[in-house]
């Protein structure tokens, strides 16, 4: 089993910043791929950011340039950095993690899911 706590999100307005983290505890965390997901209101959950075993990225066309996912294997924590926030960008952010070496942009490719961290950017 592995445990994932969001924590980071908050209110900001339109062009500022804030950063996510992900701890995640039980198994091997270097052994996962991880993912960051977010959900608005009435919306599936879509796909944000992704990093692999060897902390290579992808990222959805809508953040790229501003968004900026990072792991830190030894502190077992992966992190969402996010400048330039539009409105657009409010939804809750949820941490994944996949038991793979290679990331996914895929909601179903990922085994474990933290609660979730609510992100609201006004205008």
């Amino acid at each position: 089993q592995v445990q994932l706590v969001e924590s980071g999100g908050g209110l900001v307005q339109a062009g500022g910043s804030l950063r996510l983290s992900c701890a995640a505890s039980g198994r091997t965390f270097s052994r996962f791929a991880m993912g960051w997901f977010r959900q608005a209101p009435g919306k599936e959950r879509e796909f944000v950011a992704t990093v692999s075993w060897t902390s290579s990225t992808f990222y959805a066309d809508s953040v790229k340039g501003r968004f900026t996912i990072s792991r830190d294997n030894i502190k077992n924590t992966v992190y969402l950095q996010m400048n330039s926030l539009k409105p657009e960008d409010t939804a809750v952010y949820y941490c994944a993690a996949r038991n793979y070496y290679s990331s996914s942009q895929f909601v179903n490719d990922y085994n474990y899911w933290g609660q979730g961290t609510q992100v609201t950017v006004s205008s």
